[in-house]
């Protein structure tokens, strides 16, 4: 099979330049601060919209606009790739976070709304880059690939292959038949709730750069704060951290279902099997998590409700804030906050790990395989919403949990080979194949991942592309099944 190559740099050319006019919307708080870190930014700015309008006019000519489903794939993990590379160039040339690799991981992790950096003294960065810092996460959030379908119809190509490839979970359920309608009502969901969380912050007491800054970063399930401390910065503001774990929830919740809320549809919301199971998790963890702090700790109940809560609503949706160690409290919480890393929130959220529908159907089938013993002749499928699931897709959430935990498996013996120690490298390939941030060990939630060696740091970044687009997407590149010409 021949690609269509002028298609792929076409698109490839059209994330640059919005990606370099994103990059342009930091200017403003760089020349409010006083700061001379607008220099690299515009820099960057203009070199990555030149080589993106380079790339497409290079191509204007291609009059084949079909994308296959193999050109989505290449599109789609090429195009983060990009993304992160043209993105760590206001880190470089500002001179703020020395050395490419370090800037690479920092926007990686950014654009995959993990969370883990290398920044130390994260409030002395220029606040023009701490604007690009949170907004990476914020266009990583519901996944610029998802904004530019949006607009393909004005350039005459149709973007049903690259939803399914970027959209996260194994469930796509449609807003409206036709895919670019869908995305621009995702992304109008985004954005109201993001102005929403940002307003409410600044009436809790945020100033607006603060609060803008942890909006996005919330909504993206990023979890980039402007505190060194992160949200424990505000541990005498009550208001802004159930604010913030509000607005968490929110973001781990399937977004086709939070669009059914503003349409008054709340009884697709009550039967949703994933979202019950979502609830009564978060609910049952905090309260477990709140009774562990309180007994080892000197918290007040409220206190210890409101870091039980946060802290199991922040792991669960992969946002990766805290507001204090949770690997402190007691070996309990950090084994129960460990398991959680492979959890995950809601498919169709923009949080990251392996996602509760999948975890739900595994279990099903796990429980039901049992009656097939018993009853070998008996057709007994899973159920799902009260739906049968197909086999096809019970085979692919089974292999795709199996091949996440190989990679777990993998990606920690390499992590120790790279010299971290035992819970340190399960720690860090955990916290980065989920998109969480934080981990445990010395990339615990008080620590960072500024001492990771070089090559741990690449490692890591592939982990995290690996784990925002759910494997398949990118691990079919390495098959040579899909560069065949059959």
């Amino acid at each position: 099979m021949k690609f269509n190559y002028q298609i792929i740099l076409s698109f490839l050319g059209l994330l640059l330049v919005l990606n370099g006019a994103f990059m342009l919307l930091s200017l403003p708080f760089s020349f409010y601060y006083e700061e001379q870190s607008w220099v690299g930014i515009l820099i960057s700015g203009l070199i990555t919209i030149t080589v993106g309008v380079v790339a497409r006019l290079s191509t204007r000519k291609n009059k084949n606009k079909d994308i296959k489903k193999r050109e989505g794939y290449l599109i789609v993990t090429l195009g983060w790739l990009c993304m992160a590379l043209f993105g760590a160039l206001p880190y470089v040339l500002s001179g703020s976070i020395p050395g490419f690799t370090n800037a690479f991981f920092e926007t990686m992790s950014g654009y995959t709304t993990t969370g883990a950096t290398i920044i130390i003294d994260i409030e002395a960065m220029p606040k023009g880059l701490l604007f690009w810092r949170s907004l990476t996460h914020w266009i990583g959030g519901m996944g610029i690939i998802v904004l530019t379908v949006a607009i393909l119809p004005l350039l005459g190509i149709g973007g049903m292959q690259l939803f399914v490839a970027e959209a996260p979970g194994p469930t796509h359920d449609k807003l409206h038949p036709r895919i670019t309608e869908t995305a621009k009502r995702l992304w109008l969901i985004y954005v109201i709730l993001t102005v929403a969380e940002l307003v409410l912050l600044m009436l809790a007491g945020m100033n607006f750069f603060d609060a803008i800054n942890h909006a996005m970063a919330t909504m993206a399930t990023g979890g980039f704060s402007t505190k060194n401390l992160s949200v424990a910065y505000y541990n005498d503001s009550p208001v802004i951290q159930y604010i913030i774990v509000f607005f968490m929830f929110l973001a781990g919740t399937n977004f086709t279902l939070t669009y059914f809320g503003f349409k008054g549809k709340f009884s697709k919301i009550i039967n949703n099997e994933e979202f019950k199971t979502y609830l009564f998790l978060v609910l049952l963890l905090s309260v477990i998590t709140s009774i562990v702090i309180f007994v080892n700790t000197d918290n007040s109940l409220e206190k210890a409700f409101r870091d039980g809560i946060f802290q199991v609503v922040s792991i669960v949706t992969t946002t990766g804030f805290v507001t204090a160690d949770y690997t402190g409290w007691a070996e309990f919480t950090t084994i129960l906050f460990f398991i959680l890393f492979f959890t995950g929130a809601s498919a169709g959220s923009t949080s990251g790990g392996i996602k509760i529908v999948r975890l739900l159907i595994l279990v099903k089938n796990s429980i039901l395989e049992i009656k097939r013993q018993i009853h070998p002749s008996a057709v007994i499928p899973v159920r799902f919403n009260k739906r049968a699931v197909s086999q096809s897709i019970s085979y692919n959430i089974s292999a795709f949990i199996l091949i996440y935990i190989i990679i777990f498996f993998l990606g920690s013996l390499v992590m120790s080979l790279a010299g971290l120690d035992f819970n340190s490298s399960l720690g860090a390939v955990a916290a980065t194949l989920g998109n969480i941030g934080p981990g445990i060990g010395s990339v615990g939630p008080v620590n960072n991942f500024a001492h990771i060696s070089l090559f741990g740091q690449w490692f890591l970044s592939f982990l995290m592309l690996l784990g925002r687009l759910e494997l398949f997407t990118v691990l079919i590149l390495f098959s040579p099944y899909f560069w065949s010409k059959s």
